[in-house]
């Protein structure tokens, strides 16, 4: 008799707990695929968020200081733009990491000079030509294409490495659809170089 009250007890008590487990365990919602808008959104909202216009977008200078300019959103460092001699007294161990150009498109450290990429889908100037799969493996390596020379400061390329390849693919879809900008941004100069300009 002690022995049944005490096998149904446990019955009760394990058949209590499988419900409150049962209902309280709620699947997963079924994930799903965004559509070419959705995409797009979610992407202009990751650039937006992740201050990708900063560096990557011209400045023109309002009553407030230097506003991103729209007709040049994304763009790059402007190729029109007369690189000056970089104040390299002030970089250095104990000094300044890196100076820039009013734009913030130009940027001068140990590293050298860097120039912003031109993000538009601009097929000779910006990323027209480049894959899904190219834009991906570029953040995820921090190399050009994916396999060319290093994304250089400020490129924050290893914080876009931890994003979710949906997150990557909605950036990229977002660039896709921005206007093409025909603007041929220069190649980085080297450290060596900027001591001679």
């Amino acid at each position: 008799m002690k022995y049944k009250i005490l096998f149904y007890s446990l019955l009760t008590f394990a058949s209590f707990f499988f419900l409150i487990a049962h209902f309280n365990c709620k699947p997963e919602p079924e994930k799903k695929e965004m559509n070419k808008e959705e995409m797009i959104e979610r992407g202009a909202y990751l650039v937006s968020f992740g201050g990708c216009n900063d560096c990557h977008t011209p400045k023109v200078f309002g009553p407030k200081g230097p506003m991103d300019d729209t007709t040049k959103l994304l763009s790059g460092h402007p190729s029109n733009e007369i690189i000056t001699a970089v104040p390299t007294a002030f970089l250095g161990p104990g000094k300044w990491m890196a100076v820039t150009n009013g734009h913030l498109t130009a940027w001068a450290g140990p590293w050298g000079v860097s120039f912003t990429k031109n993000l538009t889908p601009d097929e000779p100037t910006g990323i027209g030509t480049w894959t899904e799969e190219i834009f991906i493996k570029a953040m995820r390596t921090g190399k050009q294409m994916g396999f060319g020379r290093d994304l250089l400061p400020p490129m924050p390329w290893y914080t876009l490495a931890g994003l979710t390849d949906e997150d990557l693919k909605a950036i990229f879809a977002y660039l896709k659809s921005l206007k093409p900008i025909r603007n041929q941004v220069p190649e980085p100069i080297p450290p060596d170089s900027i001591f001679k300009m």
